[in-house]
């Protein structure tokens, strides 16, 4: 078992490898595997980028982000500005559908509502503006409309996880209920869960999915 201390090395560690991030401006503390980030960064893009280094470190758990996005001035704008840009470039993203995807700013904070058919144009929504000047956070609430298809969603996912080099699929249960996956067991990193949903995501009539795996550092050495 990696203690706090060894776990917050290897996060400063890993900050500091991420060509896009001040580590410096990004306090890091650690407790029974819970990590929590604070600091100040230029751009959305950065503090998404400083949590991606986190939870990319052996032995996290949990990672709760408390940092916070100020512009500097010269990059600083309106929320009018805000919203034009990012209706702009929601219109230019190929994995978008268009005017499927309805746009609110307030004080920078971008929130996304509408209909989608797959979990991966929810994903590119997101990825699409993380980089625009000005946006200070983002709210995703796109949801995934799909007609239900007559196919084993259980075997698609599971077919997924053996395809992958980072999940164990045999330490992870399935279920399925109409359109919600639940997956449930233990895996050895906060990355492998978050790949596992990931994964369960893009099966087709999956609109939801109930991540209860558990990290359990153990699991590795088994």
């Amino acid at each position: 078992m990696r203690t706090d201390v060894e776990l917050k090395k290897d996060i400063q560690e890993e900050l500091s490898w991420e060509p896009s991030i001040d580590e410096t401006k990004i306090g890091v503390t650690v407790d029974k595997g819970v990590v929590t980030l604070s600091g100040e960064v230029e751009s959305y893009a950065k503090k998404m980028a400083a949590e991606k280094a986190a939870k990319r470190v052996y032995g996290v758990k949990a990672v709760v982000e408390n940092i916070t996005v100020k512009y500097p001035l010269s990059f600083q704008k309106s929320d009018t500005d805000i919203a034009k840009a990012v209706l702009n470039a929601l219109k230019w993203h190929t994995s978008v559908p268009e005017d499927a995807i309805f746009v609110k700013v307030e004080e920078g904070w971008v929130y996304l509502t509408g209909e989608v058919k797959w979990a991966f144009q929810k994903e590119s929504a997101t990825k699409a503006i993380a980089n625009l000047s000005g946006v200070k956070g983002i709210s995703n609430a796109i949801s995934i409309k799909q007609e239900v298809r007559p196919m084993d969603v259980s075997k698609r996912i599971r077919d997924a996880f053996e395809r992958s080099a980072e999940i164990d699929a045999t330490a992870i249960k399935v279920v399925v209920d109409g359109h919600t996956v639940t997956l449930s067991g233990k895996v050895r990193s906060i990355k492998e869960k978050e790949d596992a949903q990931h994964a369960a995501f893009n099966a087709p009539g999956v609109f939801q999915v109930q991540n209860n795996l558990e990290v359990d550092l153990a699991s590795a050495y088994a």
